[in-house]
């Protein structure tokens, strides 16, 4: 195998933090890396003491300056889920939701915590390269419904369109819980749910798009990535938990997020253990990737599968080691090289956030 540049741009038990998880990554109008993910001061738990934090890079991910927290929480909650994206013109839009320090996913989905402590959705754009950040903006009232409980957005990076009708609208895939029925708790997997945040002026003003949350047990949407296809078609792949097929499900949009084509349908082709995976669009040459654990059962085996027909059949197109390894982010730095940001460690997945530097060439037939 060939030799292929990887760096660790977060390490557990540094820089005053626990643990470092949900990676996400974007490459700069003006070349610069920005690797994003949830630093927790307290412990590894999804909860509590939890700062959304980045590290840059001016040289493809090879080396990474100093960590800087990017935003907070009041009180040591969490700030999480990292969902930046880059404009054309060079700005970069991060959406990203917090909640306060006692609620917890379980409470939220149980409806025990007022909205004013649950889940709430922001955005912050840097001007400068991601260098400074503008003040946090509270957008929940635009894009979550008072009846939803729990939400994330993502996590990874989200999308601008670039080509057709809706060129230059924002994208960001996301999920959220409803309320049970019967003696249900809210906590099952069938009150998991999709949606879409879009913006059409630069991330000044959001709005929903398709909302797909069929409470059915078979498919259940829950965290999310995009890219888009050629002629702006939109495609999505999103962790599912209930009685489908397989772990994984996909849809297409195409009219830039407002509806999807057909609801989200199992997609047995892509292996792997419940668990978030990223997708990327590549041109020149054109290919589709996918990245996950590849371990039928377990979060291990990080694999980026390629497919040659937009999503329809999937191939292995490189295996970075038979290690444990759970959330990633693929980001494309140049005409020949692709990043990956991911979880991974020796004796367990969580244990760092490595970046590796694959050449395309590998991932094309």
């Amino acid at each position: 195998m060939a030799d292929h540049p990887t760096s660790v741009p977060f390490r557990r038990a540094t820089d005053g933090y626990h643990t470092f998880r949900i990676p996400a990554v974007v490459m700069t109008r003006a070349g610069t890396v920005l690797a994003f993910a949830e630093g927790r001061r307290a412990s590894a738990s999804d909860s509590g003491h939890i700062d959304l934090v980045l590290r840059r890079s001016a040289d493809g991910g090879r080396t990474w300056g100093a960590l800087e927290v990017v935003a907070t929480e009041p009180d040591q909650g969490t700030a999480g889920n990292p969902a930046p994206v880059v404009l054309d013109d060079g700005r970069i839009v991060l959406v990203y939701v917090r909640q306060g320090p006692e609620a917890t996913e379980e409470k939220i989905r149980r409806g025990q915590v007022t909205a004013a402590a649950g889940r709430r959705v922001f955005v912050q754009v840097s001007e400068d390269d991601g260098v400074t950040w503008s003040k946090q903006r509270n957008i929940t009232g635009d894009v979550k419904r008072p009846e939803w409980r729990w939400y994330a957005t993502t996590p990874g990076h989200a999308v601008v369109l670039r080509e057709g009708p809706h060129a230059g609208r924002i994208v960001v895939p996301a999920n959220h819980s409803l309320p049970p029925s019967g003696k249900d708790t809210g906590t099952e997997a069938r009150y998991n749910g999709g949606h879409a945040l879009l913006s059409d002026d630069g991330g000044e003003t959001w709005r929903l798009g398709y909302v797909d949350d069929n409470p059915d047990d078979y498919v259940n949407v829950n965290e999310t990535t995009a890219t888009e296809l050629p002629g702006g078609r939109l495609y999505l792949n999103t962790r599912n938990h209930a009685t489908a097929p397989g772990t994984r499900a996909d849809a297409y949009s195409s009219d830039g997020g407002e509806t999807l084509e057909l609801p989200f349908r199992p997609q047995a082709g892509l292996v792997g253990p419940v668990v978030e995976g990223s997708v990327l669009w590549c041109t020149s040459p054109d290919v589709l990737l996918f990245s996950g654990p590849a371990a039928p059962d377990a979060r291990a085996l990080m694999t980026v599968r390629a497919s040659d027909d937009h999503g329809v059949t999937w191939r292995v197109a490189h295996t970075v080691s038979g290690l444990p390894a759970a959330y990633s982010d693929l980001v494309r730095l140049d005409a020949d090289t692709v990043g990956l940001l991911f979880e991974t460690g020796d004796f367990g997945p969580y244990e760092s956030i490595a970046f590796r530097r694959i050449p395309i060439a590998e991932l094309v037939r």
